[in-house]
Parts: C-alpha cells; sequence; structure tokens
C-alpha cells in the first residue's frame, strides 16, 4: 500500500511538473525568455512567502475559513473550465449553439470568465454548479440531517483516537477479550 502511495504522489507530482513546462515553453515562445523567466521567479517568490507564512502561523490560521475559501475557488475555475470546454467543443462544430436573445455579454467575459451568450454554455455550467452543490448536501444530509430525524446524534469531530484501529473486525475484537487458556 505505502508503494501505491508513493506511486501515486510521483505521478501527480510529475503530471503537474511536465505540465508547467510545457505551459512555460509556450509562454516563452510567446512572449521571450525574460518575460517568462520574471514571471517565474515572481510566483516562486509568492510560493515561498505563502509556505513561510504557512509554517510559520499554523496554529493560529483559521483551516476551516481557508478550506470554505478554497473550495469556492476551485468551483469558480471549474464553472470557468466547464464554460471553456463548452466554447471549444461549439467552435469544433460538436455541439450547436443556440444564442439567449435579448442578453448581452462583452467578450472579455467570454475571455477571463468563459461566460458566453449561448444556452449550451449556460447549462453545462449550471449542471457543474447542481453536481457540487448536490454532492454538499447529500454529505449534509448524511452528516447531519439524516441522523438528527431519526433521533441520532449528528456526526462529531473526534476529540481523541479510537482504542483500536478501526480495520479491525467486530469478531477479532471480542475474541481478543476472551481470556487465553
Amino acid at each position: 500500500m505505502l508503494l501505491g502511495l508513493a506511486l501515486l504522489g510521483f505521478t501527480s507530482v510529475y503530471r503537474e511538473c511536465f505540465e508547467i513546462v510545457i505551459f512555460l515553453q509556450n509562454l516563452r515562445e510567446l512572449y521571450g525568455s525574460s518575460v517568462v523567466l520574471e514571471g517565474v521567479v515572481i510566483g516562486a517568490l509568492f510560493t515561498a512567502a505563502a509556505g513561510v507564512l504557512t509554517f510559520a502561523l499554523h496554529q493560529k490560521l483559521p483551516y476551516k475559513r481557508l478550506m470554505i475559501i478554497t473550495g469556492v475557488m476551485l468551483l469558480f475555475v471549474l464553472l470557468v473550465s466547464v464554460g471553456e470546454e463548452v466554447n471549444e467543443m461549439q467552435l469544433a462544430g460538436w455541439i450547436g449553439t443556440t444564442p439567449v436573445h435579448g442578453l448581452y455579454i462583452p467578450g472579455w467575459m467570454g475571455t477571463w470568465f468563459s461566460l458566453f451568450n449561448n444556452w449550451q454554455t449556460f447549462i453545462g455550467q449550471f449542471i457543474a454548479l447542481a453536481l457540487v452543490l448536490g454532492s454538499y448536501f447529500a454529505a449534509q444530509y448524511l452528516r447531519v440531517w439524516r441522523p438528527r430525524r431519526r433521533g441520532q446524534q449528528a456526526a462529531i469531530r473526534a476529540e481523541t483516537p479510537p482504542d483500536q484501529p478501526a480495520d479491525i473486525a467486530v469478531s477479532d475484537r471480542t475474541a481478543s477479550a476472551l481470556p487465553v487458556a
């Protein structure tokens, strides 16, 4: 299992590095090496500053709030990605384009936020939003609302670790509790 996790970590990091190298090579072709190097240095400085602040303030950081903010930002990235993919499929002729009459969206909104004046883009982004919000509400239902409705206690965060690992079967626990002759 440890080897599998190490392999997963390696491939994840390798993929991200490979993607960044391809992205930076494209930018270097378009804008030149000095601009790309300047951007890499600025990005590395911001990353280092975030790392130093995280390690220095790790006990005082509001992690729950940071996770919520990160989740909202990832939702925004998802909506932009879905809008961009729908637009790419429309440009390739794979799906149609049905304009929304009476709605004007400036061109820069398509460039920056992938908001385009057609129903297919809006429907795709709505489906993505519904899946994310639906999964959140489903988790809330299973974790909090259903147990409360049944008169049970909602799931809470454990203050101490369990006595025994969770992967030991119930029959093993009862057998181990019996005295050995």
